[in-house]
């Protein structure tokens, strides 16, 4: 799947989340609710990354993790989606001064 596949997919489940919201809150989470959900679900990846230290371990860790990253994933998507950021072009952009950064020290 390419960068353009996911994005849609996020906003296809997005959308599908709207839906359910609705039905069930009376309306779709706003913005701000995405964000800090996003943010649970940072948490919940720092718990995994500590069980892979061996700090947290659960029989089910790698599943896990790839899951709370693909979740924070779906996050960002969400988000840049909902302002309007060509994801994309500002990851390629910023690596790009990364790297120039990086090659000048």
């Amino acid at each position: 799947m390419d960068f353009q596949e996911m994005q849609a997919r996020a906003r296809s489940v997005r959308s599908r989340y709207a839906e359910v919201e609705a039905a069930d809150y009376g309306r779709s989470w706003t913005t701000e609710e995405i964000m800090l959900g996003f943010l649970g679900d940072v948490g919940d990846l720092a718990k995994l990354v500590q069980g892979k230290a061996g700090v947290r371990p659960r029989d089910d860790l790698d599943e896990a993790l790839a899951h709370e990253l693909a979740d924070c994933l779906w996050s960002v998507l969400t988000l840049a989606d909902v302002y309007g950021v060509d994801l994309a072009g500002a990851f390629t952009s910023t690596m790009d001064e990364l790297d120039q950064a990086l090659t000048a020290d």
